[in-house]
């Protein structure tokens, strides 16, 4: 007879959910027993480091992503790793095990007493069966809510007693409609909302538009691309979203707004409509005084996510699908003569030098060597607005960080990114602070022989804090320095090919060599200027 466990399997293949990310514990082997062939089980060592690598695999594959963890303690440690998925918008489905049911009672050894709560609020939804039978349903209502926009994690908890239970001719029956009927999402926006909107983007002198990670997740990249050539926009990506949602080598393409309020407004200045499209308005930190909006200018918001609609302090919102908002607007768009604005200044040259270097020398070296077709992904704080600002790429999520800004995304989320985009060379800008978090993934990295290219800015200290202890007039804080960590030692103990640049020259030589090759993962440090004291 079949047992819940391989009808839970047989949903998993259904949904194509193939490639789980995972680390096992004792509750969780009664689901995994007989793992079968047609699937793979990617391990990581700390429960950051699934969570972390199906965060970004889903993103990139545009597919929800199965994350397999151990009950509450399990739980607890993937928390934060969970934060990021959920601010990201990813739609994994997270699993755990829980004590058998018989033994819940007593709360004995590995029992999730609240096991719906424990990943509250970061996630959508969170369920533990009532019965083993309605496990398959339970995993399928999990999948249809993780990929219905707004997207993000939904969490299922599975008592290991109920994996071994065996199901009748009718219960079959039953998961197999559920298994097989579909969810579809259609949306639409109407010309009686687009015309009115078209006229004022029409009579505006300078419209702007301030994209976010949902024109990527949401398909409307090209979409985006064709609005602001209509109109003859700048476009900036929010700030904090996550992925630029635009092509970075557009000549109308701006950059990231700089996250404080009063920057925004600043760096919008001469524009009075702003067009916000597949973000959230907008998301700030650190505290910088000054006006939402540049005095005089109107703010549009389109977005899938009524909460984002909601608690925006400014401007007015449409929750809608973004991709048909701004095919819309498209029909209705009817001057299109505006010049269209300069582009971008190119990098400036990197000049030759010998380590510690600066961040911008360093990733100005970096952007010149990488090919259009990489895939950046980044956590090291004082060095992101230089990264950014060397990257200029086609591709479609040419770039991934963390929109909650939790530390442990990077390293993971690189890995699982170069899994789901294996034709593309993936660089993972990380810091030697940054990395701690995640460390244990070189070990996926190295045992799957998966060939990112990692290059580590190494200035011994908490760069990002001292910046912000600057602008928040700290001074005297302790442990923002880190001395004696040698990360390639680190790597090497991991199994990576670990190198130390001695010089912009040395560090591309490097470069060429992993990213031309492709066939091992590779780590370069290279030492950089400090900051300074806090």
């Amino acid at each position: 007879m079949t047992t819940v466990r391989e009808a839970a399997l047989d949903l998993f293949r259904a949904h194509g959910l193939t490639t789980w990310f995972g680390n096992p514990g004792s509750s969780e082997l009664s689901l995994l027993q007989d793992f079968p062939d047609d699937m793979r089980y990617i391990l990581g060592l700390q429960e950051i480091v699934p969570v972390g690598m199906a965060d970004a695999y889903a993103q990139i594959t545009g597919r929800p992503a199965l994350v397999n963890l151990h009950t509450a303690p399990g739980m607890g440690n993937a928390q934060g790793a969970l934060y990021n998925a959920y601010l990201n918008k990813s739609p994994l489905i997270v699993t755990a095990g829980n004590q058998r049911r018989v033994m819940q009672n007593q709360n004995n050894l590995l029992t999730n007493v609240d096991a719906t709560i424990v990943p509250k609020p970061f996630v959508k939804w969170a369920a533990e069966p009532a019965l083993a039978s309605e496990v398959p349903a339970v995993l399928a209502h999990a999948i249809h809510l993780a990929t219905t926009p707004p997207f993000g994690p939904v969490f299922v908890s599975l008592p290991m007693d109920d994996m071994d239970v065996e199901l009748t001719d009718d219960q079959l029956a039953e998961i197999a409609a559920v298994r097989d009927r579909k969810v579809v999402h259609a949306g639409g926006f109407p010309a009686e909302l687009a015309a009115p909107i078209a006229a004022r983007i029409d009579a505006a002198h300078s419209p702007v538009l301030v994209v976010g990670g949902d024109v990527e997740r949401c398909g409307a990249r090209e979409a985006m691309v064709a609005l602001a050539e209509r109109i003859g926009a700048v476009v900036w990506s929010a700030p904090l979203t996550g992925t630029p949602g635009f092509p970075m080598n557009h000549p109308s393409y701006r950059g990231m707004l700089p996250p404080g309020r009063g920057w925004v407004a600043e760096a919008l200045s001469g524009h009075d409509l702003i067009l916000a499209i597949g973000t959230p308005v907008f998301r700030y930190y650190p505290m910088i005084p000054g006006p939402y909006l540049p005095a005089g200018a109107e703010l549009v918001h389109f977005t899938s996510d009524p909460d984002e609609a909601a608690r925006a302090p400014m401007g007015e919102a449409y929750v809608t699908d973004i991709r048909a908002a701004a095919l819309a607007l498209l029909d209705h768009i009817t001057v299109t003569d505006r010049p269209a604005p300069p582009a971008r200044p190119q990098p400036a040259a990197v000049a030759p030098a010998v380590t510690p270097v600066r961040p911008e020398t360093l990733w100005g070296t970096v952007g010149r060597v990488a090919p259009d077709e990489a895939l950046w992904v980044s956590e090291s704080g004082s060095n992101e607005t230089a990264i950014a600002a060397n990257i200029r790429s086609s591709q479609r999520f040419p770039h991934l960080f963390a929109a909650g800004g939790g530390l442990g995304f990077g390293l993971a989320a690189a890995v699982g990114a170069q899994l789901a985009a294996p034709e593309r060379p993936v660089i993972a800008a990380i810091g030697d602070g940054s990395i701690q978090y995640s460390v244990p993934a070189l070990w996926t990295a190295a045992q799957h022989n998966i060939p990112l290219t990692i290059v580590v800015p190494v200035n011994h200290e908490y760069g990002i804090l001292k910046q912000f202890g600057g602008i928040e007039h700290t001074s005297g804080v302790p442990g923002l320095d880190l001395p004696a960590l040698d990360i390639t030692a680190i790597a090497t103990g991991y199994g990576i090919d670990a190198h130390q640049a001695t010089g912009t020259d040395h560090l591309a030589e490097l470069l060429k060599t992993a990213l031309t090759h492709h066939n091992r993962p590779t780590l370069i440090a290279v030492p950089t200027t400090t900051t300074g004291p806090a």
